[in-house]
C-alpha cells in the first residue's frame, strides 16, 4: 500500500505541473499580437503584370485566436475579385487558409475571424501573407508578408 501512495502521489504532483504548464501555454497563446503588412505588386508570387501604383496596406491585431483586420487599397488593373490569407513563407506561393472577399472586395475590408491554431502559428512566425486577385492577375496581383509584434 506504501507503494501505491507512493506511486499517487509522483503522479498528483507531474498532473500539477503539467497542468501548470498547459495554463501557462494556454496564456501565451492569448497575447495579443500587432500585424501589419505594405501590400505591392513586387512581391507577389509568381509576379504580376501590375500598374505602378497598385499597392495597399494591412493592419490588424491576433488574440489567441481572434483576428481583426483592415486592408486598404488602390490603383489596381481592375476591380479586386478575391482576397485572401495564405500560408505562405516569404517568397513562396501557398495555399489558402482564409478567404475574406468576395463578396466585399471594395476598399477598406474590414474583418475579425476566428482563425485555426496553424493559421494563428503560422501569422506568428511570419509564415503567412495577404493578397489581392483581379481578372488580369487571378493568381495575385498585390501582396504582403504579415508582420507581426507582440503587444
Amino acid at each position: 500500500m506504501r507503494r501505491t501512495m507512493r506511486g499517487a502521489l509522483v503522479v498528483s504532483a507531474a498532473a500539477t505541473a503539467l497542468g501548470g504548464l498547459a495554463a501557462a501555454t494556454a496564456s501565451a497563446k492569448d497575447e495579443t499580437y500587432n500585424l501589419s503588412g505594405k501590400l505591392t505588386s513586387g512581391v507577389e508570387v509568381p509576379k504580376p503584370s501590375a500598374p505602378a501604383g497598385a499597392g495597399g496596406t494591412f493592419t490588424g491585431t491576433l488574440t489567441g485566436k481572434k483576428l481583426s483586420f483592415t486592408l486598404t487599397f488602390k490603383g489596381l488593373s481592375g476591380a479586386a475579385i478575391a482576397g485572401h490569407i495564405h500560408m505562405g513563407k516569404k517568397g513562396a506561393a501557398g495555399p489558402v487558409a482564409l478567404p475574406f472577399c468576395p463578396p466585399k472586395c471594395k476598399s477598406p475590408i474590414k474583418g475579425t475571424f476566428t482563425v485555426k491554431g496553424s493559421l494563428r502559428d503560422a501569422i506568428e512566425r511570419g509564415g503567412a501573407y495577404v493578397n489581392l486577385h483581379t481578372q488580369k492577375n487571378p493568381g495575385g496581383e498585390i501582396r504582403a508578408q504579415i508582420v507581426s509584434k507582440e503587444d
